[in-house]
């Protein structure tokens, strides 16, 4: 789903441009800006649509603040206008400042001409007109601007959200010097590996049927209409894909080859060139613009993206601001709530509006403006748990201290590496897959990300360790480190993670629940994810497991910033599958999105804890 993904998910459904829904104001931008519609033409011939809004207010110049989005910039018509034309403030910040507000269908996307690519690859070895990307047609449309829309300053910020992060981050790439400042935010950086489509190989079956069942691809003219939606026919999405059976029913039983790039998905099944020519991340380089780069931290769609697309920026593009803000949030939702709350789990302070009042406006306003000064630091960092945030000099902080925990005896973990033998086994059973959710649902919540893990406890095939109640806070910061000892039945299987926070029997009640569940005991999830087997050794070049031998798998889950507070407990959970959001392993090596209904075998999985081989975790910890 490109970053997607957010759009058609179920419960989730964020709405085309990111209107935030909490946020009602009585601003009304026709009182201060004139709207005008253009096709502005590309160096190939080909011409994008673009809105732009220009104040009225002809006393001063202004600088161009720009989105570019495959989402469609609605409405259209020069009459029409969106709740928000730029940024989404909650106190419409950006318009009752001044800026020019520009608003780009992507190339081959709405009213754009051109041919549409998913995640479109960046070309660094250009040779004529004709060989454009993402880069050459934001250059072209600065160029454009700059040349004819009047009172502009001469300055260009960028900036979007989930696929127009990812437009965002790869239009910066051989900077236009006008651009200014940039804010690429839950950005895509590679579908195969962590964002969207999969998660280090296995696919991501409820989001990417949801959004490739009603997103069209390709248009012969520009069009104002979407493709009609392919629906889940019942509530239970568990239930229904279940019962579809094997991945090739999907296009046997709904999509019928209607949707050109799930049948990508189907031919290239491992991390071929296709999937490598879309990862944005290695060609972040060329940046001479100021970068602000945003990342939640219980994305459940793009927290790969960002954080590789920061440190790849951070490493190549010297003498630029590039800063890093991780709050609490879900995808997107620094502009669509409070930051409060997630699920049942209390933040305690409106992250959301001191991200952006406190970050996002001074980094605009002042490489775009001169106002205000630059005194934010290189990263800010929220820490759950704690609930505060913190400043750093760099991500991960310099100051974390790697912190390794084992899988002990008796469900026991701790910083003991184990000096015995030991092992626990379950049976994994593709016709009874661990569910993602308690809940029952045809879509994806945004609050399962700091679900209640109790559920997935209660189950034979999850095996559960956790730590003595903790006598100091531990605060932990940067990328998970999983490192398993595993022996299987069959020749492939995919092992799931997850690192819970559990909260004192005397945690306090409150109101304001996602889930009414009882908070004492409460298993939070910190952060999980899923790794398909084959892929141990190479995302390029699958390998089958050996029956009965031990095997190690280590993989890396993305970033935390979580503090477990005295008197919690850390648990670890692991299991072989988490459905229906990453389809189920058929448990044989083998191309799967081939695999037939029959296929699917159960398999015994051993999970070790010897002195030889043992299984542990490893978090930078920060002192307290």
């Amino acid at each position: 789903m490109t970053g997607l993904r957010a759009l058609f998910i179920g419960i989730l459904v964020i709405t085309l441009p990111f209107v935030a829904v909490a946020q009602g104001s009585d601003y009304d931008a026709r009182e201060d800006y004139t709207k005008y519609e253009y096709q502005i033409p590309m160096r190939d011939g080909v011409k994008l649509f673009t809105a732009v809004y220009v104040p009225k207010d002809k006393s001063r110049d202004y600088p161009f603040l720009m989105k570019r989005t495959p989402y469609s910039v609605r409405p259209y018509g020069v009459d029409n206008y969106p709740n928000f034309l730029g940024p989404v403030s909650f106190d419409h910040h950006y318009e009752k400042s001044g800026y020019i507000f520009v608003s780009q269908d992507g190339r081959g996307r709405w009213m754009s001409e051109g041919v549409y690519e998913e995640m479109s690859p960046h070309n660094p070895d250009k040779r004529s007109d004709q060989d454009t990307d993402e880069s050459t047609d934001m250059y072209d449309t600065v160029e454009w601007l700059l040349k004819n829309i009047p009172n502009n300053n001469g300055r260009v910020g960028i900036w979007g959200i989930s696929y127009p992060g990812f437009y965002t981050a790869a239009s910066i790439i051989d900077s236009h010097p006008a651009i200014k400042a940039a804010s690429p935010q839950a950005a895509i950086g590679d579908m195969f590996i962590g964002d969207d489509d999969h998660h280090n190989g296995a696919l991501f079956l409820l989001d990417t049927f949801r959004f490739y069942g009603s997103w069209r691809v390709d248009h012969d003219n520009p069009t104002k209409s979407n493709a009609p939606r392919i629906p889940i026919p019942h509530d239970d999405a568990y239930r229904f894909f279940l019962e579809m059976g094997a991945l090739h029913n999907v296009n046997d039983k709904y999509f019928k080859g209607r949707s050109p790039f799930w049948n990508s998905l189907m031919e290239h099944g491992d991390y071929d060139e296709f999937w490598q020519r879309r990862n944005i991340i290695p060609h972040m380089n060329g940046i001479t613009t100021n970068v602000l780069n945003v990342y939640g931290s219980f994305d459940a769609e793009d927290a790969y993206g960002p954080n590789k697309i920061y440190q790849h920026i951070e490493e190549n593009n010297k003498g630029i601001n590039n800063m890093y803000v991780r709050g609490p949030w879900y995808h997107g939702g620094w502009v669509r709530a409070e930051g409060d709350y997630l699920g049942n789990v209390p933040f305690a302070q409106k992250t959301s509006r001191f991200y952006q009042k406190e970050i996002e406006h001074k980094f605009f306003d002042y490489y775009l403006k001169d106002e205000g000064e630059m005194d934010l630091p290189e990263v800010y960092s929220y820490y759950s748990g704690s609930n505060e945030w913190r400043t750093h000099e760099q991500w991960p902080p310099a100051a974390a201290e790697p912190f390794t925990l084992y899988l002990n005896d008796d469900g026991g973990l701790s910083g003991e590496k184990p000096s015995g033998e030991g092992s626990d086994d379950y049976v994994s059973d593709p016709a009874n897959p661990v569910p993602f959710t308690r809940a029952i649902t045809n879509g994806r919540s945004r609050e399962y990300m700091v679900e209640d893990q109790r559920f997935a406890s209660r189950r034979p095939d999850v095996l559960t360790y956790q730590s003595e109640v903790l006598t100091e806070d531990v605060t932990l910061a940067g990328p998970i480190i999983a490192d398993l000892f595993v022996s299987i039945t069959g020749t492939d299987a995919d092992f799931m993670v997850k690192l819970i926070d559990v909260f004192p029997d005397d945690f306090p009640e409150h109101e304001n629940k996602h889930m009414d569940v009882p908070m004492n005991g409460y298993q939070m999830m910190v952060r999980g994810d899923i790794f398909r087997g084959k892929y141990r050794n190479s995302f390029e070049n699958p390998e089958a497991f050996t029956p009965g031998e031990v095997t190690n798998v280590k993989y890396e889950l993305n970033d935390i910033s979580h503090t477990f507070k005295q008197g919690h407990r850390i648990m670890v959970q692991i299991q072989s599958s988490w459905f229906p959001l990453a389809d189920r392993n058929p448990q044989q090596f083998m191309d799967i999105y081939s695999a037939r209904d029959e296929d699917y075998i159960r398999a015994t999985h051993t999970i070790h804890r010897s002195a030889e081989y043992p299984t542990s975790i490893t978090v930078g910890r920060l002192p307290n």
